[in-house]
């Protein structure tokens, strides 16, 4: 059996989730446009800069999520997922996802982005396992706060092992792992797979593709 992980943000997607789900709420009138805005713009370069201090930007990113009730949350998610996601889902990455499903290898989606936000897009693609960023809850709400190790960086190796150990398996079982992405954030998880795809990359990791082989697609 192979295993085949894939990053969302920018690779499955062509945009990024996270930074539409603010978006897409200053856009509703839930978060104020002026402050909000700004600093959604300023974590989202940090990132493409490779310096983004992970537990600040989560602590911008879910707050909201604690300040409304659940019904009222996934409400919006669903025109969040009309406006904002489907658009940004490709003919070419649909059928990337669906060749590995459909050959019944264990696929997941890793992805910095929490899982409030990403389930629903992971249901979109047919995949049944997330590996993402977990918000606490506490009675059916979320706090604000996150819950174990961020996806993040080297967190996404830690992860994607946690979510193996916890079905029993490990890496040496798989006759091959795959992982596509498309920044050099995913490098610590991209290392770690016997295949890595660069999708669409960023500049880093064009450059880090090329100098160790590794295969370059774009998902147009």
């Amino acid at each position: 059996m192979k295993l085949v992980l894939f990053d969302l943000d920018n690779t499955l997607l062509d945009g990024d989730s996270d930074y539409e789900w603010a978006q897409f709420l200053i856009e509703q009138g839930v978060l104020e446009r002026a402050s909000y805005e700004h600093r959604n713009q300023e974590f989202f370069d940090q990132y493409k800069a490779g310096r983004l201090d992970i537990y600040a930007f989560l602590d911008f990113q879910l707050a909201p999520l604690a300040r409304y009730p659940r019904a009222q949350l996934d409400a919006w998610h669903q025109l969040f997922m009309q406006q904002k996601i489907l658009p940004k889902i490709s003919a070419a990455a649909r059928g990337l996802v669906s060749q590995s499903v459909q050959a019944a290898h264990l696929c997941a989606i890793v992805t910095a982005t929490n899982s409030f936000v990403t389930a629903p897009i992971a249901r979109e693609f047919g995949v049944a396992h997330l590996v993402a960023t977990e918000p606490e809850q506490i009675d059916g709400r979320f706090t604000g706060k996150v819950s174990g190790t961020p996806c993040f960086r080297e967190g996404k190796v830690t992860r994607v092992e946690q979510w193996l150990a916890a079905q029993g398996r490990r890496w040496g079982d798989f006759s091959e792992t795959w992982f596509y992405s498309d920044s050099h954030n995913d490098l610590p998880l991209l290392e770690r797979v016997s295949h890595a795809v660069a999708v669409r990359p960023d500049h880093p990791l064009r450059q880090a593709a090329l100098a160790r082989g590794w295969e370059i697609i774009a998902l147009d």
